[in-house]
C-alpha cells in the first residue's frame, strides 16, 4: 500500500462506520421490500438520498467537532428545556424500537441457519451487544465486527453473476416513478428513515466530539484554526466515503431483490428465509449462512450505535459524564442509558412481534422521528451564535434544507393517503 493510500485511508473513521452501522437489518429489510415489491422502480431513492445523507452527516460532524458538543448538548444550550426533552425522548423511542427490531432479526437469521429459540438467541445478542460496549471499546471491538458486512458484498455479487435488465434499472433511477399509493409512499418513508436516520445524526456528532478531545489530551491543546479547518475537511471525505459506500450497498440489495424476488412472484416478504433467497444466485445452499452474516454483522455494528446514540443525547441533556472511553464507573448514567435501551429492546421481542415487519416500521418510525430533529438541526447550524464563523456553507445548508423538506413531504403524503 503506498504512502498515499495510507493517508488516505487514515482520513476515514466516523463517517465510515457512520456508513456500515447505516445499512442495519433495518435497511436490508427494508431495500429488500423495496425490491420484492416494485423491482428496479425504487432504486432512484437511494440515489436520490446519496447527496441529501451526506449534507446532513456533514452537518451533524460539522457541529460536534466545532463547538465540542453532541447535538443534544447544543440543543440544550439554544433552546428551552421542553425542546431538548421531546427531541431526546423521540429519539430514545425511535431507538429502543429499532434495537428490537434489529435484534429480534439477527436472532431469526441465526434460528434460520442453526435452528433453535428465537428468544433465547435475542436475549444471548442483547447481552453480548451491552456487555461488549460496556467492558471493551467500541473503537476496538468494531475493528473485527466490520469484516461480517463484507458480506453484504455478495449483493454486488449477485448483480454482476445474473442476467439484469439493465435498461430498466437505469430508468428506475433516471426516471422516478412513483405509484400514490399508501403502500408506495410508506415505502419511501422507510427507505429515507432507514437511510437518513436520526440515530446517525447524534452518534456521528458525539464521535467528532470524542475525536476532538482525544486530540486535545494528545497534543495537550486546543484545536486551531487550522487544526479545524484541516478537520472539516477530514470530516467531508470519511462522510463521502461512508455514505457512498451505504448507498452502494443499498441499490444493490434492490437491484438483488428486484432481479431475484420479484420475477418470482414474492413481492411481500415475511420472513428471513424468503429475504436470503435473493443470495441463492452466487451463495446457492449457502444463502441462508451469507445472510445470517450480513445480518449479524450489520446488527452487531447498529445496535451499540441505536443505543449509544440514545445515551449520549440522555447524558448530554442532564449534563451527566458521557463517553465509550469511559469506564461504567466513571459514567453510571450514560452507560444505563445504554443497559436501558438494550434490554428495553431485548423486552419488546418478547412480545411476538414479527421480525421482518418490525424491521420495516423501525425504518418508518426513524423516518417521521427525522423531521423534527432535523429541524432543530438544521437551525442550529444556520446559528452563528452556535458555530462562529464554521456556520454551513451555501451548498451544504441547502442540502440540509432539502433533506429536511423531503422527509416532511414524504410522511405527510404518508399521513394523509
Amino acid at each position: 500500500m503506498t504512502a498515499q493510500a495510507r493517508r488516505w485511508l487514515r482520513k476515514l473513521g466516523p463517517g465510515l462506520i457512520t456508513g456500515a452501522a447505516d445499512d442495519d437489518p433495518s435497511g436490508i429489510a427494508t431495500y429488500s421490500q423495496a425490491g420484492a415489491q416494485f423491482g428496479f422502480a425504487m432504486g432512484w431513492t437511494v440515489v436520490f438520498t446519496l447527496p441529501l445523507m451526506i449534507g446532513i452527516q456533514m452537518i451533524s460532524a460539522r457541529i460536534g467537532r466545532v463547538t465540542g458538543h453532541g447535538l443534544a448538548s447544543n440543543i440544550r444550550r439554544r433552546y428551552p428545556a421542553p425542546v431538548v426533552y421531546a427531541v431526546v425522548a423521540l429519539l430514545f423511542t425511535a431507538n429502543t424500537i429499532n434495537v428490537a427490531a434489529d435484534i429480534a432479526a439477527m436472532a431469526q437469521s441465526v434460528r434460520l441457519v442453526a435452528g433453535g429459540n428465537t428468544l433465547v438467541y435475542a436475549v444471548a445478542f442483547g447481552a453480548v451487544c451491552l456487555g461488549l460496549e460496556v467492558f471493551m471499546s467500541y473503537r476496538k471491538y468494531v475493528r473485527y465486527l466490520k469484516w461480517l458486512t463484507l458480506a453484504l458484498f455478495a449483493y454486488v455479487g449477485v448483480v454482476l453473476s445474473i442476467d439484469v435488465r439493465w435498461a430498466e434499472v437505469i430508468a428506475g433511477i433516471a426516471l422516478p416513478h412513483l405509484e400514490l399509493s399508501a403502500a408506495a409512499v410508506t415505502l419511501v418513508v422507510a427507505i429515507l428513515g432507514t437511510t437518513i436516520s436520526p440515530y446517525l445524526f447524534f452518534w456521528q456528532a458525539a464521535q467528532e466530539v470524542e475525536d476532538a478531545a482525544a486530540a486535545a489530551a494528545a497534543s495537550g491543546i486546543r484545536g486551531s484554526s487550522v487544526a479545524t479547518a484541516r478537520q472539516l475537511r477530514r470530516i467531508e471525505i470519511d462522510t463521502v466515503a461512508g455514505m457512498g459506500f451505504s448507498n452502494l450497498i443499498a441499490l444493490a440489495i434492490i437491484v438483488s431483490a428486484g432481479a431475484t424476488l420479484h420475477p418470482a412472484g414474492i413481492t411481500h416478504i415475511e420472513t428471513s428465509a424468503q429475504a436470503a433467497e435473493a443470495l441463492q444466485p452466487i451463495a446457492g445452499q449457502f444463502a441462508s449462512l451469507l445472510f445470517c452474516l450480513g445480518i449479524v454483522g450489520t446488527g452487531m455494528l447498529a445496535v451499540p450505535v441505536l443505543a449509544g446514540s440514545a445515551a449520549y443525547a440522555v447524558a448530554e441533556t442532564f449534563r451527566w459524564k458521557h463517553g465509550l472511553d469511559l469506564k461504567p464507573h466513571q459514567a453510571r448514567g450514560f452507560y444505563a442509558i445504554v443497559a436501558l435501551a438494550t434490554a428495553g429492546g431485548v423486552a419488546l421481542d418478547f412480545t411476538g412481534i414479527d421480525p421482518i415487519r418490525a424491521l420495516f416500521w423501525a425504518a418508518v418510525i426513524n423516518g417521521v422521528a427525522a423531521v423534527p430533529i432535523m429541524l432543530v438541526m438544521m437551525l442550529l447550524a444556520t446559528d452563528s451564535r452556535v458555530l462562529g464563523k464554521s456556520t454551513v456553507r451555501r451548498w451544504l445548508k441547502l442540502l440540509g434544507w432539502l433533506a429536511m423538506a423531503s422527509m416532511a413531504a414524504a410522511v405527510a403524503a404518508m399521513l394523509l393517503l
